[in-house]
């Protein structure tokens, strides 16, 4: 059997990319972590001893990825490239301001790779278990609602939600898979496609309770995302994103430009939403 891919990750100590770390030595992959993109020589020879190069750097910096382009344009040895992105799939999204830009630059490094014919991968893995769920998607919330709940639009579209360590895992898998080369790999598992309206019935039928529900219209959802603060309005234009315009299911995975991974990975077990909302019935 081939040896695995030897993988460099930039942006390892950031959130998703703490995850991609331990799964790429777990799964016996060589592993090595770079937080500094801006020494070139350092990053040309640092990508020179890989073969596949994972980005998973913040918000901050994804504008810089141009500089992991250069130097993996200057090694000339890099298999694949999986740029940061583990979101929406940015090149089919509907998003308003301020989420508008990060989704814009995002393609706009997709776009550079290309021109630069780099080998890819771009992970469209929608949303982080972890970031949603344990609030049921309520603004500033820790846990999730008991009372009343606030949806946004008419809670009819519906939403992905995956937790992490899935994420990573076929992610990590996707490395040396060649049906991933060149394509866009989505995270669809069928029983972590929920509508905001499932969602919240779900919750209920868990705590024996029903919510008060409050729907925002999407014209006052937008009038709320012009007026709130960052990064309140970060998160509320990308629930606009997602939430109303309905961004990650309102398309078909087109084999000319991706695969889905519950389809290439039978194998791999994902933690259904209901699984994960488990842990919060309990607690206060």
């Amino acid at each position: 059997m081939a040896s695995k891919s030897k993988i460099l990750i930039i942006g390892g100590t950031g959130y998703i990319g703490k995850f991609i770390v331990e799964a790429s030595a777990k799964s016996g992959h060589p592993t090595f972590a770079l937080g500094d993109l801006y020494d070139h020589g350092s990053l040309v020879k640092a990508i020179k001893h890989v073969d596949v190069v994972i980005s998973t750097v913040g918000h901050l910096q994804l504008v810089d990825q141009v500089k992991i382009i250069a130097a993996i344009k200057e090694a000339g040895n890099v298999k694949r490239f999986f740029p940061s992105e583990f979101g929406n799939d940015v090149d089919r999204v509907h998003a308003v301001e301020p989420a508008k830009t990060a989704f814009a630059t995002k393609a706009q490094i997709r776009r550079a790779i290309e021109a630069e014919g780099i080998p890819f991968t771009y992970v469209s893995s929608n949303f982080f278990a972890g970031k949603f769920l344990p609030s049921l998607s309520q603004p500033g919330a820790t846990a999730p609602p008991r009372e009343k709940v606030i949806i946004l639009g008419d809670g009819n579209p519906k939403a992905i939600f995956n937790k992490e360590d899935d994420i990573v895992t076929v992610t990590i898998r996707a490395v040396d898979d060649p049906r991933t080369l060149n394509k866009v790999l989505y995270l669809r598992p069928a029983k972590n496609i929920y509508s905001f309206n499932e969602l919240v019935a779900l919750w209920e039928k868990k705590i024996g309770k029903t919510l008060e529900k409050i729907y925002v219209t999407e014209e006052k959802l937008l009038k709320d995302i012009e007026e709130s603060p960052i990064p309140i309005n970060v998160a509320l234009a990308i629930g606009h994103s997602v939430f109303v315009k309905g961004d990650h299911t309102n398309f078909e995975i087109e084999p000319s430009f991706g695969v889905e991974a519950s389809q290439l990975y039978p194998d791999v077990k994902y933690t259904t939403v209901e699984e994960y909302l488990d842990q919060f019935v309990l607690s206060s």
